[in-house]
């Protein structure tokens, strides 16, 4: 249970004053749910006001703030022309107040002709005159409000950077004092100042670097601190030791021989299961350097000793691949594979839920419904995760509880992952690596072109599959928004299928489970030259003979997604390709993350060069898929602060276990205050 010293901060949004209906809904875009994330959203930047008695020339382009009184008009004749109110400061020089695209009537109440008024805004030359455009203007009285240096706050539509200001001082009000959970030594050293000093500091003062460097090391450390209670939970319970005798590897017929890295990883994996101890291991390998051969190996190795083997996939579309692929590699060995997803309904369901219960089915794949309450396992020796970024501690936990003694436990990604990520997000776990390719597997040559070559793309795919070839067509978006020009998938698929027919497919996140799967199969069968479709192809999707991917408006997605999705192709041996169509206008950053994809195929590459550009949360899928992100733990933070912070955590588990002393109990507060609580309940077995 939540300390109650806590609830004021996770109360509702709505607890806080001014806030109803409609204001809450623009919080809500914004993630603002509860005070705590009003708290936790931290200023972006801020605005550095400089006070003045009058207007100076030497001012134009700062933002000013000063006294200035209306004393004329100047409407336009249309709707299309800005408003102007002529102003003097106490000297008697004028500056023009302008307001674009509302009505005269709004700017004449706002500034009414000789009432002086505190305003602020950007200085600009305007010809021979001084404007301000769109200022802030308060009375007098609440000139306090405009002055100095005010804190800019990511926003969303129906609510100003101003008002979250407001907003997040009434959240402040609310925080408790909380007890310290930093070594003392540590703090004093680094001139941290106090919890809630810090918060209120930073939405004071953005440019507050200690306050801020002292909130990212709160979120990491205690981040830390439940990644290392979750490991040693799982580590001090007594496992299973499942040694195979190789029989059904034995006899498994591959295609190919191992690569050393397989095999090296292999061994670890082997070596891992004879032990009674619990396998916690991290499989990290790049796309397309044969992560399913080495999960396959651990499932026999399980069903050699006897114990079932449960592999969870985090789309029903990668499970079904899994389900078909494993079904075909263990054709007549005796295994007994099943699938078990949120759609399997009735008798079928029923049939494998018996299955695996009397112990029957020696491995199920699916999502999580492998792990729903109803779902019992005979003996349970091993779990298998595939995209494992995809899943945060308290989803480990819960397949844990799923076996009569805690399973081995192999999590995969095909996201290379940096080592600062690695020891933020994994640092329990024991790291493999898959770092060479399976023969066949030629660098992917990738060209980047601007949108209005589209023609020219569409011509080379028709080139493309006169040859027999199929390809992949990427579309960031299901349907037209008024606010973007983002190409859809609906209206490129249907523009493709006037010149190409019924060879064109299109799959996107919205269709129902069994239309996707029906659309996918005629892929894969060649029925479909080409795959319109969103980024539920990312992962997993494997079709040999589709040797081309055209990825529309490449510029909108991570450097990390990119790989993912470039991967669908090169998967039958000989040369693919990869077309990135790009917007105009790139940023800094599109453009370096654009030519970066077309100069390197090594995804470890890749993944340190994303965690600069875009940052952690968005690096491990986290903005969209649910995990917890670090909210105000920034990149550049991470990385100083993070293994000060793991050698930390590591000292205080090893003194105090059980957070019983009092830095102990302090750090408790702050698993529940950043909701790494799930590791809290494993303290009373520690």
């Amino acid at each position: 249970m939540r300390p109650d010293i806590l609830n004021p901060l996770f109360a509702e949004v709505t607890a806080l004053k001014g806030i109803g209906p409609g204001l809450a809904k623009p919080l809500e875009r914004l993630g603002l749910a509860r005070v705590v994330d009003v708290t936790f959203h931290l200023p972006t930047g801020f605005l550095d006001r400089v006070e003045r008695d009058e207007l100076f020339q030497a001012d134009v382009g700062r933002i000013v703030a000063l006294q200035l009184t209306p004393v004329s008009y100047r409407v336009g004749g249309s709707a299309r022309t800005p408003a102007r109110v002529q102003a003097v400061d106490g000297k008697g020089n004028h500056v023009s107040l302008v307001f674009f695209g509302g009505s005269s009537g709004w700017a004449k109440k706002l500034l009414p002709l000789e009432q002086p008024q505190w305003v602020s805004g950007k200085l600009e030359q305007y010809g021979d005159f001084l404007q301000i455009v769109h200022p802030d203007v308060l009375p007098l009285e609440r000139a306090s409000e405009a002055k100095g240096r005010e804190a800019i706050y990511a926003c969303s539509e129906g609510i100003t950077s101003r008002r979250l200001g407001q907003l997040a001082v009434q959240a402040i009000e609310r925080a408790p004092e909380l007890p310290e959970w930093i070594e003392p030594s540590l703090k004093a050293r680094q001139g941290w100042p106090e919890w809630r000093m810090a918060l209120a500091a930073i939405h004071a003062d953005p440019a507050d670097a200690k306050a801020r460097e002292r909130l990212a090391y709160d979120e990491i450390f205690a981040n830390q601190l439940a990644l290392l209670l979750v490991s040693g939970a799982a580590r001090a319970k007594r496992g299973r030791a499942l040694q195979g005798d190789g029989r059904l590897r034995d006899a498994l017929q591959l295609p190919y021989a191992p690569t050393g890295a397989q095999a090296r990883t292999i061994r670890e994996i082997e070596g891992d299961m004879g032990q009674v101890r619990p396998m916690l291991r991290l499989l990290q390998g790049d796309v397309g350097s044969g992560k399913t051969l080495v999960a396959l190996m651990a499932l026999l190795i399980a069903a050699e000793a006897g114990a079932q083997g449960a592999l969870l996939a985090p789309t029903e579309i990668l499970a079904r691949q899994h389900f078909e692929t494993l079904s075909r590699q263990l054709s007549g060995l005796g295994v007994r594979v099943a699938i078990l997803t949120g759609r399997d309904k009735g008798r079928a369901r029923e049939a494998t839920l018996m299955g695996v219960a009397s112990g029957e089915i020696d491995i199920l794949i699916g999502t999580h419904a492998i792990f729903q309450q109803g779902v019992q396992y005979r003996d349970l020796g091993l779990v298998v995760v595939d995209e494992q970024h995809r899943f945060g501690v308290a989803e480990r936990l819960m397949l844990q509880s799923k076996a009569q003694v805690p399973p081995h436990l192999l999590v995969m990604t095909a996201t290379p992952i940096p080592r600062t990520l690695q020891l933020a997000s994994h640092g329990e776990m024991d790291v493999s690596r898959l770092d060479e390719m399976p023969p066949g597997r030629e660098p992917i040559q990738t060209v980047v072109m601007a949108d209005d070559k589209l023609d020219s793309v569409v011509e080379a795919l028709g080139r493309h599959l006169a040859a027999g070839k199929q390809a992949y067509w990427v579309c960031p978006l299901v349907e037209e928004s008024e606010k973007t020009d983002m190409a859809a998938a609906e209206a490129r698929a249907a523009e493709l299928a006037m010149r190409f027919g019924d060879k064109v497919g299109l799959v996107h996140g919205r269709m129902k489970g069994l239309e996707k799967d029906a659309v996918m199969a005629r892929f894969a069968d060649g029925a479909h030259g080409v795959l319109v479709a969103t980024t539920v192809i990312e992962v997993g999707v494997d079709v040999p003979n589709a040797t081309l991917i055209v990825i529309e408006h490449a510029d909108r997605f991570g450097l990390a997604q990119l790989h993912q999705l470039r991967g669908r192709v090169g998967r039958g041996g000989g040369v693919s390709h990869c077309i990135l169509l790009r917007g105009k206008g790139l940023s800094e950053t599109s453009r370096a993350r654009l030519a970066l994809m077309r100069d390197t195929n090594d995804g470890f590459v890749i993944a340190e060069r994303d965690l600069e550009l875009r940052g952690a949360g968005e690096l491990l899928g986290t903005r969209q898929s649910g995990e917890q992100q670090f909210r105000l733990a920034t990149p550049e933070l991470m990385g100083p602060l993070l293994e000060r912070a793991n050698a930390d955590a590591r000292l205080l588990v090893d003194q105090d276990r059980a957070l019983q002393t009092p830095r102990g109990e302090a750090a408790r507060m702050a698993l529940y205050l950043f909701e790494r609580d799930a590791a809290v309940g494993l303290l009373r077995s520690g």
